[in-house]
């Protein structure tokens, strides 16, 4: 079975050693992933535009690997202040409403200040 990395261009990728997304036979795994706008490098203040943005980022990775949202089985969320979680709801319920995939939340620290939330899927590609 061919192992395919998927990049989104990120210099984190490089600086660290990890592809935004490994493909391995039916099943899409994608790093963890953040508000990051890779085209500017830049990050959005606000939680709500960060899960926005962290979701368009794994929409694009997924496509490159000939996925997409509606593949994702399993989504976890890391947010260094989970109280905040409740203002990603409506944000999350446009991109996976429909798919409700298994989820976990979980709090902790994140590798750069700015950062509100990052967001790791595991798809399973269909077959039609």
């Amino acid at each position: 079975m061919p192992r395919t990395l998927i990049s989104s261009g990120s210099t984190f990728e490089q600086e660290i050693g990890y592809s935004r997304a490994v493909v391995q036979g039916d099943w899409v795994f994608v790093s963890g992933t953040t508000g990051f706008d890779y085209a500017t490098m830049d990050i959005a203040p606000g939680i709500e535009a960060q899960t926005e943005q962290c979701l368009r980022n794994i929409e694009a990775a997924l496509q490159q690997a000939g996925a997409s949202l509606r593949d994702v089985v399993r989504v976890t969320y890391v947010l260094p202040d989970g109280g905040e979680f409740p203002k990603t709801w409506p944000v999350l319920r446009r991109f996976f409403g429909e798919v409700r995939p298994a989820a976990m939340m979980i709090s902790a620290g994140l590798a750069d200040p700015r950062m509100r939330i990052e967001i790791e899927v595991t798809a399973l590609r269909s077959s039609g």
